[in-house]
């Protein structure tokens, strides 16, 4: 089992190593680099710590939280994620690889067949923007996935917990992905992958990926859609999902966001497994600092695929966040789950029909070289 502890050092002392070793002495003047080379240029260097302590009201046993990313621990203080982002913006070439470390990310791979070093590489990417092609971008290798109206790091986020449809989606992507904008406000984009949070593929086809977004100054719409076969050692029987996300900035102070799923995963001996959610999120900018955001979701999962468990579960959960200046924050939340079927952990080995969880989370995050 490998340890982040010693994967932090290494890439640390790596890095530490480059900046700091002095230029060896030479007699010669440095090579003229050939003609055409690209000489890469400044590299954006940002990255963050992320840690909570959660308290389930239903003490399970297991002290894991049902249906939850990341906050999967309750009545312990979690370091949840440890993340450092190196990037270069494409003109023409550029790349981005992140280093993750922490449980968020034990969870984030928890689909790949085995473990590896990319385990600890939730991105990795060499991007290329052709000059004259109108903003056409292509990136090639590991990214997160299109789909969505949250991401993966929490300074982002207007919750702290991520929803339902985040937890049940997927999370990352392996191919290739492609992006053009039509017009100043549109663009389209076109992926060709492994599949849904695998690296390497589990069988011989692929997935597609169509993508749009469409921003205006008052609401934005985006839209992703997935199709191909995720089973594994069979090509038989493809995963359609499609995902939707509605944004609202009526004001500065009031944000919302609409997000809408529906999957179906067709089975080899005939029918089919759907589920069905949607997610609505608010944000109230009370002052400068301080702001209120709630979350209300439905999800129907109408024959057990993603959950395992045939059932209709609803999710609400208030947030406060609180930005002490530009690279600090905390956030209080309270969180509410509730399903029609008895399915979550309640004391040692009992099964309740809702959990309730509250939460205090810390997020620390910087970001040097940014012109």
């Amino acid at each position: 089992m490998k340890s982040p502890c010693l994967s932090l050092t290494a890439v640390t002392l790596i890095v530490s190593l480059a900046l700091s070793a002095p230029a060896q002495e030479t007699t010669n003047p440095p090579a003229a680099p050939p003609a055409g080379a690209w000489l890469g240029g400044p590299i954006r260097v940002s990255g963050l710590i992320d840690g909570y302590y959660l308290k389930n009201f239903n003490n399970p046993a297991s002290g894991l939280n049902q249906l939850r990313n990341f906050d999967v621990k309750t009545n312990s203080l979690t370091l949840n994620m440890a993340k450092v982002v190196l990037e270069h913006d494409p003109s023409p070439v550029g790349f981005r690889i992140d280093f993750g470390f922490g449980k968020a990310f034990e969870i984030f791979h928890a689909a790949e067949p085995g473990s590896s070093a990319l385990d600890y590489i939730p991105q990795a990417y060499v991007s290329l923007r052709p000059r004259n092609a109108g903003g056409l971008q292509i990136d090639f290798g590991k990214f997160f996935t299109s789909a969505g109206a949250e991401l993966t790091e929490n300074d982002t986020n207007w919750n702290y917990s991520r929803s339902l449809i985040y937890a049940n989606g997927p999370y990352y992507h392996a191919g290739l992905r492609v992006t053009k904008p039509l017009a100043e406000s549109f663009t389209v984009g076109v992926q060709l992958l492994n599949g849904w949070n695998n690296v390497e593929d589990n069988n011989s086809g692929k997935t597609l990926g169509f993508t749009t977004a469409w921003t205006g100054e008052k609401v934005s719409w985006f839209q992703t859609y997935y199709t191909g076969p995720e089973k594994p050692e069979t090509n038989k029987g493809f995963r359609n999902f499609y995902d939707t996300v509605l944004a609202l900035t009526p004001t500065e102070r009031a944000l919302f966001t609409l997000n809408f799923d529906y999957g179906t995963e067709k089975l080899i001996e005939g029918g089919s497994s759907d589920w069905i959610a949607v997610s609505g999120q608010a944000r109230f900018l009370l002052t400068e600092s301080f702001s209120v955001n709630p979350r209300l979701e439905y999800y129907y999962d109408k024959d057990g695929f993603i959950t395992g468990t045939t059932q209709k579960i609803k999710e609400f959960t208030l947030t406060g966040e609180y930005k002490f200046n530009t690279g600090f924050m905390a956030k209080a939340e309270y969180r509410r789950d509730w399903s029609d079927a008895f399915y979550f952990e309640r004391g040692n080995g009992g099964l309740a029909k809702s959990q309730s969880t509250v939460l205090a989370g810390i997020v620390a995050w910087f970001e040097l070289g940014r012109k």
